[in-house]
């Protein structure tokens, strides 16, 4: 193909390659990062030794996010967007599909929560799973991209399946410990999430300030979204989608947070509403260096379900 031809053929491939790296890295800037560098390694290449261009481009973007996310290995994995950007979604084009009753099952946990769960899923696990699963990619061709046998790829794929389909991803300890915490960072978390709570409950910004990072980023779903917005006239405060900075996110906290208890969320300490011992509002959050880097609020019941929340007493 001459370069215009192949620029054409990369952008028809665009829409899942960009699909699998956000399935992959959690982020969307990070997944068109993760396309830029599979468009310069194919232009670079060009397609004359390449039998099979989706083939080829599937696995140099599988191999470029593994790269990505084993750089990670020594910080927290970004925070997590809110839902899924609009043009993302599990696709599988090949032949080689999962039976329906399977389908069905990873269709009812697309989102936000599986999203969470796949954060904590170690790399090798991760990159298994989402390409075979979500993607249909064939065991052979994931086999080259982690540098393991067909055999063990298989295993990989099944472990992290069966993390999912449990909802307790980071409960269970991965191959490596990657996107796990210690039990001595958990207790950390923890009281770092029961100071946030206590400054919430009492109205205490220097409080807050003390415990949010100032970059922190407050999300929420539409679910959540709606939610606030009708019950609006009961006086629940207005909620947006995202609020950015300390200051604002301490302000949206102040003197709420009443009926709020501390609670594992997919294994990290976070906070939920539970009236009654269930969770109807799930705050995942992330500890960083002792502060909060980030709170997704979870108002969607069937997330809720798939994010495996435990109270903590």
């Amino acid at each position: 193909m001459d370069p215009d031809e192949l620029a054409t053929a990369f952008e028809q491939h665009r829409p899942r390659l960009r699909a699998v790296a956000y399935r992959m890295l959690g982020n969307p800037d990070d997944a068109d990062d993760a396309l830029q560098e599979t468009w310069l390694r194919l232009n670079r290449t060009g397609d004359a030794e390449i039998d099979s261009l989706a083939a080829w481009l599937t696995t140099v973007t599988g191999r470029i996010c593994l790269d990505m996310l084993r750089s990670r290995s020594t910080r927290r994995e970004a925070p997590l967007p809110t839902g899924l950007p609009d043009d993302i979604g599990p696709e599988l084009p090949h032949d080689d599909v999962p039976d329906p009753a399977q389908e069905a099952e990873l269709a009812d946990v697309v989102g936000l929560a599986m999203q969470f769960v796949l954060q904590s899923l170690d790399p090798a696990e991760r990159l298994a799973f989402v390409l075979h699963d979500l993607f249909a990619v064939p065991y052979e061709q994931i086999a080259p991209v982690l540098g393991r046998s067909v055999a063990a790829s298989r295993q990989l794929a099944s472990r992290g399946r069966r993390r999912v389909q449990s909802g307790a991803a980071a409960q269970d300890g991965g191959v490596s410990g990657v996107g796990s915490r210690t039990a001595a960072e958990i207790r950390t978390d923890r009281q770092v999430v029961e100071a946030f709570l206590t400054a919430s409950r009492t109205g205490d910004l220097a409080g807050l300030l003390a415990v949010l990072a100032p970059e922190v980023v407050l999300r929420a779903d539409q679910s959540a979204v709606e939610t606030a917005a009708a019950s609006a006239d009961k006086g629940a405060p207005l909620l947006a989608r995202e609020v950015r900075g300390a200051a604002a996110v301490a302000e949206a906290f102040r003197g709420r947070a009443g009926g709020a208890v501390p609670a594992l969320v997919g294994g990290a300490v976070g906070f939920t509403w539970a009236p009654g011992g269930t969770p109807r509002a799930v705050f995942a959050v992330v500890v960083h260096d002792g502060r909060i880097a980030s709170v997704d609020l979870v108002g969607d019941p069937g997330a809720i379900a798939v994010l495996g929340v435990e109270l903590l007493g």
